[in-house]
């Protein structure tokens, strides 16, 4: 800012600034004093002022016509590109304070990105398109401790939340689920519409970590327990993708959120349970305090996409 940045002390104001712009536009004090909405003669007391605090001559006048000097010249020149950067400086703080431009950081379990992300995203870049959303996928667990720090500005989480974060974080349920069997191409359950849960007694599971996301684990654990039988774990990973991988590579079977079922073209059947299973939740996790308008909006954003209320 070549103009304001040595001037402001020395008593040059924004509203002399545009005095002398609006005079060099016209070219005649009566038409700059109609564009600025103000009487001639402060528009010309403005432009003395500012020539006494410069101590230069900006415009030559006579009864009938006002020329910039040289330094008229210099002057405006900044001064334009002066205002032009308070003017784009006072646009940008209204768009921050309303969220329309910023950075978003979204957390997510794996499954999230198939569903309800797409949804929610969608909606949310047309309408923001200047905020700048970048991603971090991660268990359950290590999207409470950033949210928390405040490394992260929402997540999609596995509910329940241990404490303390169930009592720091807002939990807004996003969506529920039912859980589906994974199952290597070739399984002798594979070609079955339903598998009751207890035809997988026996079996080999290759399941989610409980440190890292306890709300999926033990609803799984439940589930085989109250068919007869603890899962017998010979594999775990973090990653849907990967459980889905090396169920596909014959590790064992899952059970997972029905959304992982559109991770097809590894080798693996998706089978649905019988009976009906409890449906599972995915929810958003955000600070209870200190939102900035840019995860407002977006918790606002999947509140209507997915009907929340």
């Amino acid at each position: 800012m070549p103009v304001i940045a040595g001037l402001y002390s020395r008593g040059v104001e924004l509203r002399h600034l545009r005095a002398a712009v609006a005079v060099a536009d016209h070219l005649h004090f009566g038409r700059a004093a109609v564009e600025l909405g103000i009487a001639q003669p402060p528009l010309s007391q403005a432009v003395k002022a500012l020539e006494t605090e410069l101590g230069v001559v900006l415009f030559e006048r006579d009864t009938r016509h006002v020329r910039l000097t040289a330094a008229g010249e210099v002057f405006v020149a900044d001064a334009r590109e002066s205002l032009s950067l308070v003017d784009s400086a006072c646009t940008r703080a209204r768009s921050a304070g309303r969220g329309d431009i910023g950075e978003l950081v979204v957390g997510m379990v794996g499954s999230a990105a198939l569903h309800p992300l797409p949804a929610v995203l969608g909606p949310y870049r047309a309408r923001y398109p200047d905020v700048t959303v970048r991603f971090a996928e991660l268990p359950t667990a290590g999207q409470l401790e950033r949210l928390r720090n405040r490394t992260l500005d929402v997540g999609f989480v596995r509910p329940p939340l241990p404490a303390p974060a169930d009592a720091e974080l807002d939990v807004i349920p996003i969506s529920r689920e039912p859980l589906v069997v994974a199952l290597p191409k070739g399984h002798r359950l594979a070609a079955r519409e339903r598998i009751p849960v207890k035809l997988l007694a026996g079996e080999s599971f290759v399941l989610f970590p409980r440190h890292l996301g306890p709300g999926l684990h033990d609803r799984v654990s439940a589930l085989c327990r109250a068919a007869g039988f603890e899962p017998a774990v010979v594999q775990e990973a973090v990653q849907m993708q990967t459980i889905v991988g090396l169920v596909a590579a014959g590790c064992g079977v899952s059970i997972v959120p029905g959304s992982v079922a559109a991770l097809t073209g590894f080798g693996t059947v998706f089978v649905k349970l019988s009976p009906a299973t409890t449906l599972v939740e995915l929810a958003l996790a955000a600070p209870k305090t200190r939102l900035s308008p840019v995860v407002a909006n977006f918790v606002a954003m999947a509140r209507d996409v997915t009907g929340v209320r």
